[in-house]
């Protein structure tokens, strides 16, 4: 426990220290947005949040892990960095969507190659167990990218994706402390980062003076990729120290509004014949937005629907990953469909009317000069 403490407790005062002279720093190098007529934010806000969060993180990290138990953590640390630079490329010069991508495809084939982080088995999900080595592979890429991507595109209004990732890592961290000491490096890497992005809320909660940037999200996204995938592994082992049922069910809860929000946004793309990464209306924190609700709240709502998703998981963990991932994924398209159709008319109008190719950025949150529309 004392390592978790340590740990966490160092990643938030070295972010916490670290936030303002970035800020300062980036106002001098005019590292920054500069607000226009169609930017919510009427101020120039900087976004390079990121860098914070990942110097507390990781320094947090090699320091908080115990001697002897960091095989495989080093590996994750290698992962870490090259999202780091990856976002701290396309916070400051803007990447292509390829580039991107292909660095995500690194990052993944670290942790999976050297880290042997996978999804080993299905669990009884659709009646399959073992999966094939290839197919394990192809699993855990798809996962770690669709996960690494989520953080980046919730990360729409002040303090959502922070919050999302706080609260993810917060109970990964316990899951694993009571896991056993085999799991406590995931522990001490789960509260290291919820520390660090306990540091950066305090500057980026609404009114934000600082965003996290790509290189913020996409870190948040890779570790809550790793600890869900390790979660699964553990967790549905029945002779673990704290085997719980339906765990895939369960970790899919854990990310759910990042999660489903990006495979639902994916698809309806996908089925519009556009890029998966076309910038649109359709994320959950636009339907929230339209609503009336400001920054704050639509925050706040997300976490507790969320939390409520992991306590209805948990409850229900008895009736199987199937059953369990399907009651999930009604339940979530129902909280979709009411936020949705509550909607004023005009709002789903001027959503329709969206030109489908930006290059607006996910981070930067923009308006229409005349309806105050935000786009991801």
């Amino acid at each position: 426990m004392d390592n978790i403490l340590l740990s966490a407790a160092l990643a938030f005062l070295i972010t916490f220290f670290a936030i303002p002279v970035i800020i300062q720093v980036a106002k001098d190098k005019k590292l920054f947005d500069e607000p226009d007529e169609r930017k919510v934010h009427k101020n120039v806000i900087p976004t390079l949040g990121g860098l914070g969060i990942f110097a507390g993180f990781i320094l947090a990290l090699l320091m908080g892990v115990p001697k002897n138990m960091a095989s495989e953590l080093q590996y994750f640390a290698a992962a870490s960095t090259v999202i780091f630079f990856l976002g701290i490329k396309d916070d400051i010069l803007v990447l292509s969507a390829s580039k991107k991508f292909i660095g995500q495809l690194i990052a993944a084939g670290i942790i999976i190659k050297f880290g042997d982080i996978r999804i080993t088995s299905m669990y009884g999900f659709l009646g399959l167990q073992e999966l094939p080595y290839t197919a394990s592979v192809i699993l855990t890429i798809f996962t770690v990218i669709v996960i690494t991507n989520s953080f980046n595109l919730i990360d729409g209004v002040d303090g959502l994706a922070g919050s999302l990732g706080l609260m993810t890592t917060f109970v990964f961290g316990i899951y694993f402390y009571f896991a056993g000491p085999a799991t406590l490096p995931y522990a001490v890497m789960a509260f290291s980062l919820a520390g660090a992005t306990l540091a950066f809320l305090i500057y980026n909660f609404s009114p934000a003076k600082i965003f996290m940037g790509d290189t913020g999200s996409l870190l948040l996204g890779l570790i809550n990729s790793i600890l869900v995938v390790k979660f699964i592994n553990v967790a549905s082992n029945p002779v673990a120290n704290f085997p719980i049922e339906s765990a895939p069910a369960i970790g899919f809860a854990i990310l759910m509004i990042p999660l489903f929000d990006t495979l639902r946004v994916f698809g309806l793309r996908i089925l519009d014949r556009r890029s998966p990464f076309s910038p649109d209306r359709t994320h959950v924190h636009h339907f929230l937005l339209d609503l009336g609700l400001n920054h704050r709240m639509v925050t706040i709502t997300c976490v507790l629907v969320n939390m409520s998703f992991i306590a209805m998981a948990y409850f229900l963990r008895h009736l199987g990953t199937t059953t369990l991932l399907g009651i999930l994924l009604i339940s979530a398209f129902v909280f979709i469909g009411i936020i949705y159709y509550s909607r004023p008319k005009h709002k789903k109008a001027i959503n329709q009317s969206l030109p489908k190719k930006s290059l607006i950025k996910p981070h930067k949150v923009m308006t229409l000069a005349s309806e105050g529309i935000e786009a991801d």
